[in-house]
């Protein structure tokens, strides 16, 4: 029998075992109430549900929240742990992607990344001017949107150019990114592609930015 095999027979029997006494839970449950007295039924009935439905209530509040300080930490730690390989890392295309994971370990936000956040922005101002060609939209497109999140206002006009790439997805991006910076000074170039460009995600992106702007 392959370990494979094993492992589903295992857990099917383990499933199987789990509703067994899951069976025999209600059963005795059942079977316990139905010898109690109607006083006791009643005193249950009136005081005892109410007071464990709280109890399991507080109970899955703190479960919640340490779930949540938990994926935190876990964010936390390999956010630390991505920033440290690009510092060490040489290779710029090795560098770019890292920076874009570190962004998106952290969940698209500033917080925790005001150490790093200019040479973040250097190395994605740098991407957006020179990686050119449409076979590296893609890679023009994360920087403008990345600039969103990580970029100060100095950045406006680069992603305003941006907005007249000749591919459609490097467009959506740099208008994702003016909406992430709420920059005022786009809203009238914003306004336009939102009406004028030809590009269905394009007019979508730029409304959107428009919304946060406001």
């Amino acid at each position: 029998m392959s370990p494979a095999m094993a492992r589903h027979l295992q857990s099917g029997q383990a499933n199987l075992t789990t509703i067994f006494l899951l069976l025999g839970l209600v059963v005795s449950g059942v079977w316990v109430w139905k010898r109690l007295s109607p006083d006791t039924q009643d005193v249950i009935i009136d005081q005892a549900i109410p007071l464990a439905a709280l109890v399991i209530a507080l109970l899955t509040l703190v479960w919640i929240l340490a779930g949540k300080i938990r994926a935190r930490h876990r964010r936390n730690q390999e956010r630390a742990r991505l920033i440290k390989l690009f510092e060490g890392q040489a290779a710029g295309d090795k560098r770019l992607q890292l920076a874009f994971a570190v962004i998106e370990v952290n969940e698209y936000r500033r917080a925790g990344l005001e150490a790093i956040a200019p040479r973040f922005q250097e190395l994605f101002l740098t991407t957006l001017k020179r990686a050119l060609g449409d076979k590296q939209h893609q890679v023009r497109g994360m920087a403008a949107s990345h600039l969103g999140v990580i970029g100060d206002d100095t950045v406006v006009p680069h992603l305003l150019a941006a907005l007249e790439d000749d591919h459609a997805y490097v467009r959506s991006s740099a208008a994702l990114g003016l909406g992430r910076l709420r920059a005022t000074a786009a809203k009238d170039k914003l306004a336009y592609v939102s009406k004028e460009d030809w590009d269905q995600t394009v007019r979508s992106r730029a409304r959107e930015a428009l919304e946060r702007i406001r």
